[in-house]
């Protein structure tokens, strides 16, 4: 019997890429870490390529093996570093350091070891820079407990520790301090700054980076300066100069190659390239997007990358001109918008970069593209309000987007509410309608009312606002001339409750109704008259999430308070149906279901809830999801029912559910191994078919497939053996080329799969049956047919007895034909 599956909370997006600087493989792969994953895309087609996962903690470092280029190194907080062979996705070795490990360094002038910041045992935010001595014991989980220290006081952050010239020294910094380490002499030197804050900041170093082939050391500082100190082997007669153009704190420092050039970034969202060291001689690639975390360099010097603090990759060339961008879910600094699922690409919608939408494809874990929203420019500067995107909806087929974007304004908000038109011919959305103040106060929440889209006049936005009032907006036809467009957007009815405040709203599943929280009161609509119908007002608190049943349970409201009630309303007796203590923070109902899944928050930790309206008991209940606060959650529609074995997980057959925490992680609940998720969906495929993506597997996937087409002309009864999945040809073509045995080993294995079974029919003898039985008239047509389906029906009913039939010749079956085909009607005479 096969195991149920059990469900498993998966880290899908998200993840910071940003929390350990990338580095370049020697054939342009670029690796990084990706939460408590590695990841490798392809600079060329962006894509990512592999997803290594093993590590149970965030990853720290990643760092390329300096005695093979195909291997990687990684460590973690989970107190491991793996050495991976990154090529193939496969960890080699793990050794279990024990410490939490911050940051990792190799060198090539140690073979056997390799460079960590721990935290110092028994002092609270202290570190130490260790060196590891890694075993080359037999086994692939070692213990690597032998460490020696080689500098403490450093910092905890990567950028703040380097290694000068070919491995001869090491530099930190720390608050004010710069202190260098030379191994061969054993000597420390120290050097500090002032601490005196001026207008621009103050002279903290925030990084470093060491020249590659002089003694010359770069450092940043939190006042935008850069500086670059010499004879630093002397205490007293070491000088430094200065360059400054960033306005802000200096996020990273790089070299070239060659050590030429420098590469500065920080908050501005511009790559500085400084020539020469000279404050005179700098190049400038602006608008980036975001703060640049981290720089890195290929080992040609053709390319460098930067990570940005929203989750970007930036490639860009040795001549500071931009190359590729690989984005995966952009980090804002608040999703306002909440999850939204766009009904045409199933992807996922929310705040992007400042004033943007982002449309994120949870498949391949990219962006789809940006819109942006605002369309002014962003400043990044601290303190200043600007216009930013805070409400988002999409109408039931996608074929419309309302937007909401406000100002934030203590006294006097700025508000703006646009409808944007998807145009079929540039497959991107066009304004339509901009509606200035809609409200007077905030809007608080807005929603289409799901109907169908093939008439416009069922088409109708609801928003609710803080000034008490909820509006429907319908489309009219435009009677400017010189209008654009035929159709444009009008208020059509404005609603209140007792100067209450609005604060949800939503629509029935056939649109007949509309409901609408006031405070702590929720009314009920009617969407045609617009009538109140009904009201709800128990138990007390004010109203945080409200929806609608869909389907069997079409009949009922749910509603959640900020007081941690759940309670469930009946719309037919207008009378509360039961209610639950329960905080929740997030209501999702699943829109090809009647589930209805609810988050809640207690004992700092979240837990799931799924269960449905005419149902008080939860049909699913997973305790401590995680230990961040889940923010926003939304169920994306499946391509195709998924089939789950487990019957208490049926509620994930048609949809799946997303949820953001708020560390801005995505995360779904899977019940798929780690094996499978792994993979990537061009690697499932290749597995599938026994074909690795190789220019050779295409060549043989193409004959594959026009064998396949002939067979189906040949009535599909050819089923060559050599189609089936060989072993033998899927360990030739999976297993590595470096560790498979001999070809003349490899060769008598091979031709054997390849060898067909004289059991089966060739392709020829299968035709010619083809062209005797075209050869039939059409009298004896029904009678052929009937007799064999009948024979078709005993053989296989004989071959399920596990008997085996004779079978006739050619050349018998030609005369058994003329047989048939004679004339005996002369006996009935006799």
């Amino acid at each position: 019997m096969v195991a149920p599956a059990t469900l498993r909370v998966v880290r899908c997006g998200g993840s910071t890429l940003h929390g350990a600087r990338a580095v370049f493989s020697a054939d342009s792969y670029l690796l990084c870490a990706a939460g408590d994953f590695v990841k490798m895309y392809s600079v060329a087609t962006e894509e990512t390529l592999r997803v290594m996962g093993g590590h149970a903690d965030l990853v720290t470092g990643v760092q390329l093996n300096p005695h093979n280029h195909m291997q990687l190194y990684s460590s973690s907080l989970d107190g491991s570093i793996k050495l991976w062979d990154f090529m193939d996705g496969i960890p080699i070795k793990t050794f279990t350091v024990g410490s939490k490990l911050l940051a990792l360094y190799a060198l090539a002038s140690s073979e056997d070891s390799v460079f960590v910041v721990i935290p110092k045992s028994g002092e609270r935010d202290t570190f130490q820079l260790v060196s590891v001595k890694l075993t080359k014991a037999a086994g692939q989980d070692l213990e690597a407990k032998e460490l020696s220290v080689v500098l403490d006081g450093v910092d905890a952050s990567p950028k703040r520790l380097a290694f000068g010239r070919e491995g001869e020294y090491v530099a930190s910094v720390k608050e004010v301090n710069l202190q260098v380490f030379f191994f061969k002499r054993k000597q420390l030197n120290r050097f500090s700054v002032s601490a005196i804050k001026t207008k621009s900041g103050n002279n903290h170093f925030t990084c470093i980076a060491c020249h590659p082939t002089e003694d010359c050391i770069a450092t940043g500082h939190a006042d935008g300066k850069i500086r670059l100190w010499r004879n630093f082997y002397h205490k007293k007669d070491y000088t430094f100069s200065t360059l400054h153009w960033h306005h802000d704190t200096v996020m990273d420092l790089a070299f070239s190659m060659e050590g030429t050039s420098l590469l500065s970034g920080g908050v501005e969202s511009v790559l500085v390239l400084w020539h020469n060291e000279s404050d005179c001689q700098k190049d400038f690639l602006p608008r980036l997007g975001s703060a640049i975390e981290y720089i890195s360099m290929s080992s040609d010097g053709a390319l460098c990358c930067t990570l940005h603090t929203d989750n970007r990759i930036t490639i860009i060339n040795s001549n500071l001109r931009f190359s590729k961008s690989i984005q995966g879910l952009i980090k804002s600094t608040d999703v306002k918008t909440g999850l939204v699922v766009d009904p045409r690409t199933k992807a996922l919608v929310l705040n992007g970069e400042p004033g943007h939408l982002q449309f994120y494809c949870l498949q391949s874990d990219q962006q789809l593209f940006s819109l942006d929203i605002v369309q002014r420019q962003y400043i990044h500067q601290a303190g200043l309000n600007q216009a930013d995107l805070v409400k988002v909806a999409f109408s039931a087929q996608g074929k419309w987007l309302a937007t909401v974007e406000e100002r934030e304004e203590v006294t006097d908000p700025e508000l703006q509410l646009k409808l944007w038109f998807f145009d079929e011919e540039t497959q991107s959305f066009k304004l339509n309608t901009r509606i200035n103040m809609p409200h007077e106060d905030h809007i608080t929440d807005m929603c289409f009312r799901e109907m169908d889209e093939l008439e416009d006049d069922s088409l109708i936005l609801v928003t609710a606002g803080r000034d008490c009032v909820f509006k429907v907006w319908v489309m009219v036809e435009d009677t400017d001339p010189e209008a654009q467009q035929s159709v444009s957007w009008s208020c059509d009815f404005v609603g209140s409750y007792h100067n209450y405040q609005a604060t949800n709203c939503c629509f029935s599943e056939d649109g007949s109704l509309l409901a609408v929280s006031f405070e702590e009161t929720v009314t009920v609509w009617d969407s045609v008259t617009w009538d109140l119908k009904c009201t709800f007002c128990h138990p007390p608190g004010k109203i945080r999430n409200i929806c609608f049943g869909r389907l069997t349970c079409s009949k009922y409201l749910i509603g959640a308070t900020d007081y941690g009630f759940l309670c469930c309303w009946n719309l037919l007796s207008c009378a509360l149906e039961w209610s639950a203590h329960l905080n929740v923070l997030v209501l999702q109902p699943d829109p090809l279901s009647e589930h209805i899944a609810a988050v809640s928050w207690l004992s700092k930790e979240s837990s799931l809830f799924v269960f449905k309206p005419n149902e008080p008991r939860p049909i699913y209940i997973q305790r401590n999801l995680c230990k961040e606060k889940i923010q926003l959650a939304a169920f994306v529609p499946r391509d195709e029912p998924e089939t789950i074995g487990s019957e208490k997980y049926h509620w994930l057959r048609r949809s799946q559910l997303f949820f953001l925490t708020d560390t801005q992680e995505l995360m779904t609940l899977s019940t798929k191994s780690l094996e499978e998720r792994l993979t990537p969906s061009s690697k499932q495929l290749a597995v599938e078919e026994s074909l690795p993506v190789t220019p050779f597997s295409l060549l043989l996937g193409k004959h594959r497939r026009q064998q396949s087409h002939e067979d189906i002309d040949l009535g599909k009864l050819v089923h060559n053996k050599h189609k089936q999945d060989s072993p033998a040809v899927k360990e030739l073509l999976h297993t590595p080329a470096h560790v498979l045995p001999s070809a003349s080993f490899l060769c008598p294995i091979f031709i054997n799969s390849l060898l067909i079974s004289k059991e089966n029919k060739s392709a020829e003898e299968v035709a010619d049956e083809v062209e005797m039985e075209s050869e039939k008239t059409e009298d004896d047509s029904d009678e052929e047919r009937g007799v064999t389906e009948m024979e078709q029906e005993d053989t296989s009913a004989m071959e399920l007895l596990g008997e085996m039939t004779c079978k006739l010749s050619k050349s018998q079956e030609k005369e058994l034909r003329k047989i048939r085909k004679m004339d005996y009607s002369w006996i009935s005479a006799f």
